[in-house]
């Protein structure tokens, strides 16, 4: 039986063995589209700050720095087609309120084994209708290693706000291939190329597609190698994606500490 309070000993197991675990329909139709109102005011928001944000490019792909908020946008030349905020709850209440949802935190409590947890990070995809961009094969891990000693315990929280399939891009990860740890970039002279994950190290044959209806969360384990198609429908592909650690440790970006109380 599923509670919001606890993860059963058979999700426990996926997700250590597999290193994933999806609950289906967690969130209503009304709160999914509630979010996605606050979604839609974050994004105007992260695009008027981005005016006067520092602009800077990798591998030709536009971001833009203000404070601890990094804009990212979409590939195609002079766009203003936002493709990730981070971190976004500091844009609105609403998403600030959904990383403090016992629904997200509790079964995150059974993951890291602790009673008390902080926030690591969040950021929205916005994976936008026809010209949406894919991401490539990673990890997050490899990302966060530098900034952080207990890589091994920043787990992930992939909130589905719209029905995801093959046709929209939806979130696809590898089974079991967080076992590995940290798996070798791609060394092809980009700026970004590093933190693509090697495909001598995975098996494509272990992707599992996470078509799911809106509402639904992924948790994931944050070796685990994942990616995404473009969105090549005619409607959006968002999501919300939280990450936590242990109590008592500094957020990514500002360095903070955001302990979750619930």
């Amino acid at each position: 039986m599923i509670t919001e309070n606890n993860l059963t000993s058979s999700e426990q197991l996926s997700y250590h063995q597999d290193g994933y675990v999806v609950r289906e329909n967690i969130f209503s139709k009304t709160e999914v589209i509630e979010i996605n109102v606050a979604l839609e005011r974050a994004v105007s928001k992260a695009l008027l700050l981005s005016k006067i944000g520092d602009v800077y490019h990798l591998d030709g792909k536009r971001f833009v720095d203000l404070d601890y908020l990094t804009v990212q946008f979409e590939f195609k030349e002079s766009t203003e087609t936002i493709k990730v905020i981070e971190p976004a709850n500091q844009l609105n209440r609403i998403l600030d309120d959904l990383v403090r949802d016992i629904r997200i935190v509790n079964p995150i409590k059974k993951i890291i084994g602790s009673e008390s947890v902080a926030l690591w990070t969040n950021k929205l995809n916005l994976k936008s209708s026809k010209d949406g961009s894919g991401f490539g094969w990673h990890q997050d891990s490899p990302y966060w290693i530098h900034d952080c000693s207990h890589v091994d315990l920043l787990p992930n929280v992939y909130l589905a706000l719209d029905d995801a399939n093959r046709q929209n891009g939806c979130f696809r990860l590898i089974n079991q291939s967080h076992l590995k740890g940290c798996l070798p970039g791609i060394d092809n002279a980009t700026q970004l190329g590093g933190f693509y994950t090697n495909p001598d190290f995975f098996d494509l044959s272990d992707e599992v597609l996470m078509e799911v209806p809106a509402g639904s969360l992924v948790f994931f384990n944050p070796h685990i190698v994942h990616g995404s198609e473009p969105n090549k429908s005619d409607k959006p592909r968002r999501a919300f994606i939280m990450t936590y650690q242990p109590a008592n440790n500094p957020m990514l970006k500002s360095g903070l500490i955001d302990n979750i109380e619930v």
